[in-house]
């Protein structure tokens, strides 16, 4: 297997974030989305009366932690879904394909771009929101929040979840024609994977940084999975004339 040439790839996640800056909407995306799943669980637990049962505080410290990785689950899609067809809407990914980048390396570098600002976003929501909890809930809720294994868990489940989002995005990207379309097709499919981590947030399975570290462990397998599967969809030549070019192409052969 061939190395993958770092420098190529650092160059797609240069580019990558300078379109970040020229794209309105998924700005937008980064702004709203995180602003959104901190106002909620903030108002949910701040509220929590001091009666409040603890299989109630269980149920809704489960809601927040599930809430807090939705973040790197959704937001990478949206970002993603956009990074091949938005190129090709542009005409900027035919001279990108044409360089002597390799299709990993291509696929490696948007994949960075869209995860490094979701792992971001979400460390950063999940820290205002443990230290407001800390500070302003009721004794009760911080018992059941404070627990090494969610730690454990946002750390080890916010890349992993921003990475298979990233990849399904991406790959719903390579395979659409309209930008409006693949990036909500991609946003909901990646969100079955989060029944995977729902079983800890809700308590199915009881929450230990042993069952933090298996359900990692499956994520682990399914994000290197789904690598190389998006990899082997990306060819040079659809991508860059599309569809219409493949039809073309069917009837000139059909004519010979």
């Amino acid at each position: 297997m061939t190395k993958v040439n770092m420098t190529r790839v650092r160059a797609v996640v240069r580019k990558e974030f300078r379109e970040y800056r020229r794209n309105k909407f998924i700005l937008y995306s980064m702004a709203t989305l995180p602003l959104i799943f901190l106002i909620v669980p903030l108002a949910t637990i701040l509220n929590l009366p001091t009666s409040t049962p603890i299989a109630g505080v269980k149920g809704a410290v489960g809601s927040v932690l599930l809430l807090m990785l939705v973040i790197p689950d959704v937001l990478p899609a949206t970002i993603a879904a956009y990074s091949v067809i938005g190129e090709r809407d542009q005409g900027t990914l035919e001279p990108l394909l044409t360089t002597p980048i390799r299709r990993d390396e291509f696929v490696l570098g948007k994949a960075i771009a869209s995860v490094l600002p979701a792992i971001a976003m979400s460390y950063l929501v999940f820290a205002v929101v443990v230290l407001s909890l800390r500070v302003g809930a009721t004794p009760e809720v911080v018992h059941v929040m404070w627990q090494p294994a969610w730690f454990v868990a946002e750390i080890l489940f916010v890349p992993l979840l921003a990475t298979w989002s990233t990849w399904v995005g991406t790959a719903i990207s390579a395979r659409s024609s309209d930008v409006r379309i693949s990036q909500q097709l991609g946003t909901l499919a990646s969100l079955p994977v989060l029944a995977l981590t729902s079983l800890m947030s809700f308590q199915v399975i009881k929450p230990t940084v042993a069952v933090a570290l298996i359900i990692a462990g499956f994520l682990v397998v399914i994000d290197v999975g789904a690598w190389r599967v998006v990899s082997r969809m990306f060819d040079r030549e659809r991508l860059i004339t599309g569809k219409k070019a493949q039809v073309a192409g069917s009837s000139q052969a059909s004519t010979h």
